[in-house]
């Protein structure tokens, strides 16, 4: 497993890049405020919220799926946990 911190702001920032197979990814908010999640073009407006949660949220990833994340403002510290 590889865990890494990563600085949400207020353009989409990629989370997780694309790979083969499927697989689930771990995604903590440790900012207050929402981090908007979706592909490459996502919004505040079209992104799905995830907030801070006491345990990390999974989300499964299909061959090619990249994950991107956008804060409505300022930045936003996440956790993401991935496997190799």
């Amino acid at each position: 497993m590889i865990s890494t911190s990563i600085t949400v702001g207020t353009t989409p920032t990629l989370l997780v890049a694309g790979a083969t197979g499927f697989r689930t990814i771990w995604l903590h908010v440790e900012g207050n405020d929402p981090v908007y999640i979706g592909g490459a073009n996502v919004t505040t407006a079209t992104g799905t919220p995830t907030e801070k949660h006491t345990s990390p949220i999974p989300v499964t990833l299909r061959t090619g799926d990249s994950l991107y994340g956008i804060a409505a403002m300022g930045t936003i510290d996440m956790r993401v946990l991935t496997g190799q």
